[in-house]
C-alpha cells in the first residue's frame, strides 16, 4: 500500500476493499454462471466451491493488488481458483470469454494450472497440500540457485501458499516442514484460511494451538490474525475485555452456526451468556443487529488492515505462518452454515446478492460496475499495483549444451545402476557449464542408489558450510562429503513426497528463477508409489526433472516383496509428462541419458516427429528404470542409427529371417535369460527374432499417435515399432518378458495383429536367489522357451525342461 500521506494511505484502503468487493462478485458470479456444475438430486447446480473461494477474498486482494511483487510467487488454495482468476481479469491477465467458460471447455480452470490456464498462475494446484510443500522446496531452490551465483541481478522472490486449514491434515505437509527445518528454510510464507470448516466437518477445537506451537517448533515466525479493525476497537470500550474472552472461548461449531443465523441470533445468545453486565450490555445495545453482526463477523482475515498489518510487518529473513481467522463463505447468504461447502446461491439469493452489490443486469462482467469509485482512480492503481509493474513474472533460460557423447567406461560384466554411477562421476570430473547445472538428490539413498561418487566429487549443498567429521579426524571413508554453498547434491530425509515435489522444484527454476538446472533424483524403484501423487504433481505442471529408480523387479532377489517394485513400468508406460526407459546395457544408457539431458530443457510446440510421431520437441521428464542385475556388456559400435533407435524405444537385436516363427521381445535385465532363451529353440524355430526394447512407454505413445494420425488421413504415417515389425510374418508369435508387470509389453499383438504371450510379474515377491525366484515367476530361459512352444507349435523344442 502506498506509504504516502494518510489521505493516500486512506484512499489507497478504499480502493482496495472496492476491489475486494469487486473480487467477490466476479468470483460468485463467475461460478453461478458456469454451466458445467453437477446437478444433485433436486435438479439444484452444487459445486463450484462457492464458500470456500469466499473466504479467501481479502486476503488475495491483499495480495495480490498490494503485498505482492513480480519476483514472488503464489500457490493458491485449490477452492479459491474463482477469486484468483477474477483478479486476473482486473488486472487484464484473464479475459472475459475464459471467465463465460468458467470450468467448460477451454475456459478457465476449476483449480489453477500453469499449463492449461493463460493467466498468471505460477504453480500448478493439484492434490490437496502438494501445492503447500512446492512453495518450500521452491524457496530452497531459490537458494541453491542464488548460492552458485546465478540469477543475482534479480531480487529474493517470497513463495507464498495460500493454505485451506483441513488442507493441514494432509501428512506431505509434515514431510515438507521437516525437510525445510534441516535446509534453513527462509523467504516461504504459508497463509492459513483459519475458516474451522472442512468438507465434511467443523474442525477441532483449539487447532490452532496446535498448529501455532507446532510450526515454532520448526524454526517458523507464527502470526495469528484473529481480530479485525471493528472487533479491535471495540475491545477498548468499556466491556471490550468481556467481549474478547467470549470470542476466544466459543466453540467453533457455535460461532460457525451464529454467523448464518445473523444479528439477531448474536444478540440472543450474547445477551444470554455475558449480557448481565453493564458496560458488556451497553456494548451490545448500542448496536442495531446489522451493526452487531458485522462486528461479530470481522474476524482478522476478512479485515484488510489487519492483514495488510500483518503482510508488511513480516521478517523476510524467517518463513512465516500466518493463522488468518476467517468465516467460510463470508460475504455470501450461506457463510458459517457447515453444508456451505459444495452449496450454490440460488437464483434468487444471487438476485438479491446482485442488487446488494449495485450490479446492473448485463453489466455482469463489466470490471468497474458496481463500485461507488471512479473507474479513472482503480484503472490508476491497478496500474501501479506492484506485481503488475515489475520484470516479466514468466521466465525463460537459455539451454544448456549437453555432450555430443556421455563418456562412461564399461566393464565386462555390470549393472545399469553401476553404469549409473558411473557417467555421473565422469560428468563430475568436468568443471564445464554442462556439470556445473546438474544438481541431484535422494532421500536418504545416496549411496545405495550409486551416487556416491559423484557426491565425492561435487560435495553436498547447505547455505552454510559444514566440514566432513571423519575427515578432519582422519578417520579413513570412501566417501568424502562436505556441505557448502557450491555443492550439487541436495540430501534429503526418508521421504519419497519431498523427493518429487523438490524435483517439481528444481526443474522449474528456469521459469521461476530464469536460471536453467538439470536435476536428477534417484530412489528404490518399488518406492515411487510411495510418492505416486507429488511426482504426477510435477509432471502436471511441466518440471522438467530425471528420476532413477533403482534398483528394480524381482531381480532384488534378496531383499523380499516389499522391495521388487513390479506395477513401476506401468507407471512409466501412463504417466503423462515423463518418458520411461528401461535399458539392459551400459552403452544404452548413456546414449539414454545423453538424449534425457537435452530432452528436459526442450520446451517447443513442433508437431509430431513423421520418424516415430513422438512430441520430443515438447519435452518433459524422464524416468529411467535400472537394476543392480550384473550382466555380460556386448562389445559393439555406438552408431548414430543404433543411438536413434535406442531412444525411439527398441531395435533388432538379431533381426529375425523371412521365416521366422517366434519373436522374443525383451525389456532390462532379463535381457541374458532372453539371448539363452534364443540359443535354445533356434534349432528347432526358424529365423528367431530378438527385439530389445528400451522403453515401452515411448513406442506405445509413437504406436497410438501415428494411429491417430492415419484416422485423421495421414495414411503414410507410420510408427517406429510398426516399422520395426513390418517384416515379421503375420503367422510369427510375440514372446514378451521383462521383470515387471506382463502388460508392459502385451500391447505389441496389437501393434500387427501377431500372437503375443506376455511374461512378467505379477504378485509380490518373496526372497530367494535370482534363478529361483527367475524360476518361480515364469521369466527365466526355459519358461520362454516354454511361451514359444505354446506360440509359435511346431516341432518339440528339443531344450525345453518340464516347468514346475
Amino acid at each position: 500500500m502506498s506509504r504516502g500521506s494518510k489521505t493516500s494511505h486512506r484512499d489507497d484502503l478504499q480502493i482496495l476493499a472496492a476491489l475486494e468487493r469487486k473480487v467477490l462478485w466476479l468470483a460468485s458470479w463467475m461460478i453461478h454462471n458456469a454451466n458445467h456444475l453437477r446437478e444433485n438430486e433436486d435438479g439444484l447446480k452444487v459445486g463450484g466451491h462457492q464458500a470456500s473461494s469466499a473466504s479467501l477474498a481479502t486476503i488475495m486482494t491483499a495480495l495480490y493488488f498490494d503485498v505482492l511483487r513480480s519476483q514472488d510467487r503464489v500457490a493458491v488454495k485449490p477452492h479459491a481458483s474463482p477469486i484468483f482468476h477474477a483478479i486476473q481479469y482486473l488486472l487484464g491477465n484473464q479475459s472475459r470469454e475464459r471467465l463465460e467458460a468458467f470450468r467448460g471447455y477451454k475456459g478457465a480452470q476449476s483449480y489453477p494450472s500453469r499449463t492449461k490456464d493463460n493467466d498468471d498462475v505460477d504453480f500448478s494446484t493439484g492434490s490437496v497440500g502438494l501445492g503447500v510443500a512446492q512453495t518450500l522446496f521452491s524457496s530452497l531452490t531459490q537458494d541453491y540457485v542464488r548460492a552458485h551465483g546465478w540469477g543475482l541481478a534479480r531480487p529474493e522472490g517470497r513463495m507464498v501458499a495460500l493454505v485451506g486449514d483441513a488442507e493441514l491434515d494432509e501428512g506431505n505437509i509434515f514431510e515438507a516442514l521437516l525437510e525445510g527445518w534441516k535446509q534453513g528454510l527462509r523467504n516461504c510464507w504459508w497463509i492459513i484460511d483459519y475458516n474451522r470448516q472442512s468438507l465434511d466437518a467443523v474442525v477441532r477445537e483449539g487447532l490452532w494451538e496446535r498448529y501455532e506451537q507446532l510450526f515454532k517448533n520448526f524454526g517458523w515466525h507464527v502470526v495469528i490474525v484473529k481480530y479485525g479493525s471493528l472487533q479491535q476497537a471495540a475491545f477498548k470500550e468499556p466491556g471490550g475485555e468481556t467481549l474478547r474472552r467470549w470470542i476466544d472461548n466459543c466453540p467453533n461449531q457455535l460461532y460457525s452456526a451464529l454467523v448464518f443465523a445473523g444479528g439477531a441470533a448474536w444478540r440472543k445468545r450474547l445477551n444470554d451468556e455475558i449480557g448481565d453486565q453493564g458496560a458488556v450490555s451497553k456494548l451490545i445495545e448500542k448496536r442495531s443487529d446489522d451493526e452487531l453482526a458485522a462486528l461479530m463477523n470481522n474476524l482478522g482475515g476478512h479485515d484488510l488492515p489487519s492483514v495488510l498489518h500483518a503482510f508488511h510487518s513480516a521478517d523476510p529473513t524467517k518463513p512465516t505462518c500466518f493463522i488468518c481467522y476467517t468465516v467460510k463463505g463470508f460475504g455470501l447468504p450461506f457463510a458459517g452454515h457447515k453444508d456451505n461447502h459444495a452449496g450454490l446461491m440460488t437464483p434468487q439469493q444471487m438476485e438479491t446478492f446482485r442488487q446488494a452489490m449495485g450490479v446492473r443486469p448485463g453489466h455482469e462482467w463489466d470490471k468497474f460496475e458496481g463500485l461507488q469509485l471512479a473507474a479513472e482512480q482503480i484503472q490508476s492503481f491497478l496500474a501501479r499495483v506492484p506485481i503488475a509493474t515489475g520484470n516479466p513474472r514468466r521466465l525463460t533460460a537459455p539451454t544448456v549444451d549437453v555432450p555430443d557423447s556421455l563418456a562412461v567406461t564399461i566393464q565386462p560384466v555390470m549393472s545399469t545402476q553401476t553404469g549409473f554411477g558411473a557417467v555421473l562421476n565422469e560428468i563430475g570430473r568436468d568443471d564445464g557449464e554442462f556439470s556445473r547445472h546438474v544438481v541431484t538428490t535422494s532421500p536418504d539413498v545416496t549411496v545405495s542408489t550409486n551416487l556416491g561418487p559423484w557426491v565425492n566429487r561435487r560435495g553436498l549443498f547447505a547455505r552454510q558450510a559444514s566440514a566432513d567429521t571423519f575427515k578432519r579426524e582422519q578417520i579413513p571413508s570412501t566417501f568424502n562429503w562436505e556441505f557448502s554453498p557450491k555443492g550439487q547434491h541436495i540430501e534429503l530425509g526418508i521421504a519419497e513426497m519431498n523427493l518429487f515435489i523438490l524435483l517439481s522444484a528444481l526443474g522449474l527454476s528456469h521459469t521461476i528463477n530464469g536460471e536453467r538446472l538439470l536435476p536428477i533424483g534417484t530412489l528404490y524403484d518399488p518406492f515411487i508409489a510411495r510418492g505416486l501423487d507429488a511426482l504426477n504433481y510435477a509432471c502436471y505442471q511441466d518440471a522438467r526433472f530425471i528420476v532413477v529408480g533403482t534398483p528394480s523387479g524381482i531381480t532384488l532377489a534378496g531383499e523380499g516383496g516389499a522391495h521388487q517394485s513390479i506395477a513401476e513400468p506401468l507407471i512409466g508406460l501412463a504417466q503423462d509428462g515423463l518418458a520411461s526407459f528401461e535399458p539392459a546395457y551400459v552403452d544404452e544408457l548413456a546414449a539414454v541419458m545423453r538424449w534425457a539431458f537435452a530432452y528436459i530443457q526442450k520446451d517447443g510446440d513442433a508437431a509430431p516427429s513423421e520418424r516415430n510421431w513422438l512430441r520430443d520437441e515438447t519435452g518433459g521428464s524422464v524416468y529411467l528404470r535400472l537394476s543392480t542385475r550384473p550382466i555380460e556388456q556386448i562389445r559393439r559400435q555406438m552408431t548414430p542409427e543404433l543411438q536413434q533407435q535406442i531412444v525411439d524405444g527398441a531395435y533388432w537385436h538379431r533381426k529375425p529371417g523371412p521365416n521366422c516363427q517366434v519373436v522374443v521381445a525383451y525389456t532390462g535385465a532379463v535381457a541374458p535369460e532372453a539371448i539363452e532363451a534364443v540359443g535354445l529353440m533356434a534349432e528347432d524355430r526358424r529365423d528367431v527374432g530378438l527385439l530389445a526394447i528400451t522403453s515401452a512407454d515411448r513406442l506405445n505413445a509413437g504406436w497410438t499417435a501415428a494411429q491417430r494420425a492415419r484416422e485423421r488421413g495421414l495414411v503414410h504415417a507410420r510408427s517406429h515399432i510398426e516399422r520395426l515389425l513390418i517384416d515379421v510374418p503375420s503367422h510369427c508369435g510375440i514372446v514378451s518378458v521383462l521383470d515387471g508387470h506382463p502388460a508392459t509389453l502385451a500391447w505389441l499383438g496389437a501393434v500387427a495383429g501377431h500372437r503375443v504371450r506376455p511374461l512378467g510379474v505379477e504378485h509380490f515377491g518373496q526372497t530367494g536367489s535370482l534363478a529361483e525366484l527367475y524360476r518361480h515367476y515364469g521369466i527365466d530361459a526355459n519358461a520362454i522357451v516354454a511361451a514359444a512352444q505354446a506360440i509359435a507349435p511346431g516341432r518339440p523344442i528339443r531344450h525345453l525342461k518340464a516347468l514346475p
